[in-house]
């Protein structure tokens, strides 16, 4: 019954936004299992759920999901202390930094590993970042300006 109950919480977690245990408890609930918050407490610390940042708030994701985020919060802080301007042309974001600053936040970039980013070049204070395909340019443009 509880690796059924923990295979359902996997899912859940997978498949939708879940931000409290009242929410995992419910989503259990009207899959068929009958269960408290305490038991979905010891299920989300057996399982090492671990709750992140999305935009919205914060939500359960599985241990694994959550090495991502520590690059995109990496990212975020390196961008917030370095970045001076950002603008884009075509398939090219043109980041500028404050001096020395292009090497780091290149690499954190580097590290979010974006599918849509072909790749970056940075020197001292500036930084191009090729993104493929050209569409995808705006959608890229806007994530780092979120990350500002």
């Amino acid at each position: 019954m509880k690796s059924r109950r923990h295979r359902r919480i996997i899912d859940i977690i997978s498949n939708q936004r879940v931000t409290t245990q009242e929410e995992l408890c419910n989503a259990l609930r009207s899959n068929g299992f009958d269960v408290t918050q305490a038991t979905v407490s010891r299920d989300i610390r057996e399982l090492h759920l671990a709750k992140i940042p999305d935009g919205d708030g914060y939500r359960y994701v599985l241990p694994d999901m959550t090495a991502g985020n520590r690059d995109q919060e990496r990212l975020h802080r390196i961008m917030q202390a370095a970045v001076v301007k950002m603008d884009y042309s075509e398939n090219i974001i043109v980041i500028k930094t404050l001096p020395g600053g292009a090497q780091s936040v290149a690499s954190g970039i580097d590290a979010s590993n974006l599918d849509s980013i072909l790749g970056t070049v940075a020197g001292d204070d500036t930084i191009f970042i090729v993104v493929k395909p050209k569409k995808a340019v705006v959608e890229v443009f806007k994530h780092f300006q979120q990350l500002l």
